[in-house]
């Protein structure tokens, strides 16, 4: 008897739950389906019988966009799993994608350099003949650059 398997991606998922009041200023979490960073955090008792309330305003990761939250500390949250990746940049093109390397120098070119101040950054270092190191950040499907570094022979 032969089962024919289908490969499933074995990938790590895109967010896990957290309890409301485990979370932390400064750590990840989704609001509106957007990845977030929290930047503030505030817990009110309600009434007799109600339940504590945090609130919570947390900055979009790629959009830099300010949303708020409002949940019972006792329900659970989605948090976003995201990832930090270096790449050494090889090029820009003429549509501003650019040629990275990772550290197995497997390349890739799917990502544009951005129009926004890291963007203007990356671009600067380059014109200036500078080897540097691209820091991807990665969460939800979308990936974005989100740092930098030049590297020093």
């Amino acid at each position: 008897m032969d089962d024919d398997f289908q490969a499933a991606d074995s990938g790590a998922a895109d967010t896990f739950p957290l309890q409301c009041s485990a979370l932390r200023k400064g750590g990840h979490v989704v609001i509106k389906g957007r990845p977030c960073k929290i930047v503030d955090m505030s817990t009110s008792k309600t009434g007799k019988h109600g339940h504590a309330k945090v609130h919570m305003v947390a900055i979009d990761i790629f959009t830099g966009k300010k949303l708020e939250e409002l949940s019972p500390s006792t329900h659970n949250m989605n948090v976003p799993n995201v990832r930090r990746t270096e790449y050494q940049l090889i090029d820009i093109n003429d549509e501003e994608y650019m040629t990275l390397m990772d550290d197995k120098g497997e390349t890739r070119e799917d990502i544009k350099v951005g129009d926004n101040e890291i963007g203007r950054e990356i671009q600067s270092k380059f014109d200036n003949g500078d080897d540097i190191v691209v820091i991807i950040q990665s969460a939800m499907g979308e990936e974005a650059p989100v740092s930098t570094k030049v590297v020093v022979n």
